[in-house]
C-alpha cells in the first residue's frame, strides 16, 4: 500500500523534476537531449522516493536535515554521471530533499487532521 507520505513525495518529485527539466534546458540553450532530460526528472522522482521511504516520526528540524542528505546523495548520482557538468543541478537536488521532506510531511498532516 503506497501511504499518503509517499504519493506526496513522488508527486512533489516528479513536479520538482519537471522544474529541473525547464531549467536545465534554459541554461543549456535548449541543447540537452531527451535521455538526459528524463535522466534529470527521473533522479527528482527517485529523491521523492527514497524521502518518501524515510519515517516522518522525527522533528521538523532532522527531517529538513534528511532531506538535504538524502538529496546530496542522490543527486550526486546523477551528477557524477554527467562528468560533474551542471554544479547547479546538483545544488538543487540538496534543495529538492528538503522541499519534498516539508512538502511530505505538511501534506501528511494536513490529511491526518481532516
Amino acid at each position: 500500500m503506497i501511504t499518503k507520505r509517499m504519493k506526496a513525495c513522488l508527486i512533489t518529485g516528479a513536479l520538482l523534476g519537471v522544474t529541473c527539466i525547464v531549467g536545465a534546458l534554459i541554461r543549456s540553450g535548449f541543447n540537452h537531449s531527451p535521455i538526459y532530460l528524463f535522466s534529470f526528472w527521473y533522479n527528482r522522482v527517485l529523491i521523492g522516493l527514497v524521502v518518501g521511504f524515510a519515517s516522518q516520526k522525527i522533528a521538523l528540524p532532522k527531517a529538513i536535515v534528511r532531506g538535504a542528505i538524502l538529496g546530496l546523495f542522490i543527486s550526486f548520482a546523477f551528477y557524477s554521471s554527467t562528468g560533474f557538468a551542471d554544479p547547479v543541478g546538483f545544488l538543487a537536488g540538496i534543495v529538492y530533499g528538503i522541499i519534498i521532506e516539508i512538502v511530505a510531511r505538511k501534506f501528511s498532516d494536513r490529511l491526518v487532521k481532516s
